[in-house]
């Protein structure tokens, strides 16, 4: 019996020592870290440096689990499978050459605060701007050396959206502080507040156009509910905006008056009236053959003229992006981010093997997504303030 004993105790010690293992941080970073056949030093260190970050929180994530209360502020637990099932359901396929990356360029870690909008420069391939959810924007290049280039201090609340103009001189921003604030970017400096023609949706379920140059008010015309994403078309005399219950409208726009006037109305295919956070507008598409419009709500509903995809409920107001279009390439790809911590890639042409790919390295919910023009870096941002720019793999 003494001997039963014994051996009952050094079995239970034993698997008490490989549960601690399981959950030591250094254990999961060591396993997860890329060969050196795969990525070269740098991206290595970096990687490995993000996925210990993230160990870590996953196992203080699942403590408070066990204990019955979740802590919000841990980003998820590390996982090689997405954590909904509607998003990594079937089979992934092999990475499409397109899409295959070969590691982080970059991170900017310096925000604080979740990263709402990242976007690149209008016809660039270094200048890169991002806007927080404690009203700062934060201007950089991600050229070598990566180098922030000024920080624009102005707005009280979080910043919503905000755009380059065609010389990269300036930018248009606007927040839930329900202002909109031109910069000059060389010097810093908020120039005007409330502001040729700027348009801009808000909370109070309107679309207005300023002259750029007064600020004066030219138009504004009303919707049924808050506007919550927008984007032009090429000539920007169309407007598409989406609303907080999951309709977009196609809205005109006189460009010599300013003048606005509402014309098309479409809800997206889901019984849930949910809000949509991406409206983008393509002038040619392989899968339409012409001009397509890809929005994305809050539950996971895409939408283009020719098909759609239903993906998992989203917490946050996450965006989605066109991936570049390669015209040796067959399909039509979008890029989102995930409450996973992942940034996925999807075919819209095969909804029943969806994924193609996927890029690992945030620890908490990626919030945007944006490519530069070179198509080659890509952009996300996460709910913890961290940017990352990922560089594309180049093809032959």
């Amino acid at each position: 019996m003494a001997e039963q004993a014994i051996e009952k105790s050094s079995s239970e010690a034993e698997t008490k020592k490989k549960k601690e293992d399981l959950t030591d941080p250094e254990f999961f970073s060591c396993v997860l870290q890329p060969s050196p056949a795969d990525s070269d030093a740098d991206y290595i260190g970096i990687r490995r440096l993000l996925l210990h970050r993230k160990a870590q929180s996953g196992v203080l994530r699942r403590k408070d689990l066990r204990s019955g209360s979740q802590a919000l502020s841990h980003s998820p637990s590390f996982s090689s499978k997405a954590s909904n099932a509607s998003d990594s359901d079937h089979p992934r396929r092999k990475a499409e050459p397109g899409y295959s990356f070969v590691g982080m360029h970059c991170i900017f870690d310096q925000c604080k605060a979740m990263v709402t909008v990242v976007k690149f420069g209008q016809m660039s391939s270094d200048l890169l701007a991002y806007g927080a959810s404690d009203g700062t924007l934060t201007v950089c290049t991600v050229s070598d050396p990566p180098a922030v280039l000024n920080q624009l201090i102005g707005h009280s609340k979080d910043v919503t959206d905000f755009d380059f103009t065609s010389n990269n001189q300036y930018i248009a921003s606007s927040s839930m502080d329900k202002t909109v604030r031109i910069w000059e970017i060389s010097k810093g400096l908020c120039i005007r507040v409330n502001n040729n023609f700027l348009s801009v949706g808000n909370a109070n379920k309107e679309i207005t156009v300023f002259n750029f140059s007064t600020g004066r008010v030219i138009n504004k015309t009303v919707f049924d509910n808050e506007v919550t994403a927008m984007d032009h078309d090429h000539t920007g005399q169309l407007i598409f905006c989406g609303d907080a219950q999951g309709c977009v409208y196609t809205v005109s726009m006189n460009s010599h008056t300013g003048v606005l006037s509402r014309s098309h109305r479409n809800r997206n295919g889901s019984k849930r009236k949910s809000p949509v956070t991406t409206v983008q507008y393509r002038t040619f598409s392989l899968l339409a053959r012409g001009p397509v419009l890809l929005t994305f709500t809050r539950d996971g509903s895409y939408l283009t003229l020719r098909c759609s995809l239903k993906l998992a409920p989203r917490l946050h107001s996450i965006r989605a992006s066109f991936c570049p279009l390669l015209s040796l390439e067959k399909g039509e790809f979008i890029v989102v981010g995930s409450e996973d911590a992942n940034v996925y890639f999807y075919d819209l042409t095969r909804p029943r093997h969806a994924c193609v790919n996927k890029l690992q390295g945030h620890g908490y919910p990626v919030i945007g997504i944006a490519w530069n023009h070179g198509e080659n870096l890509l952009a996300s941002s996460d709910f913890g303030g961290t940017v990352i720019i990922w560089k594309r793999a180049k093809t032959g």
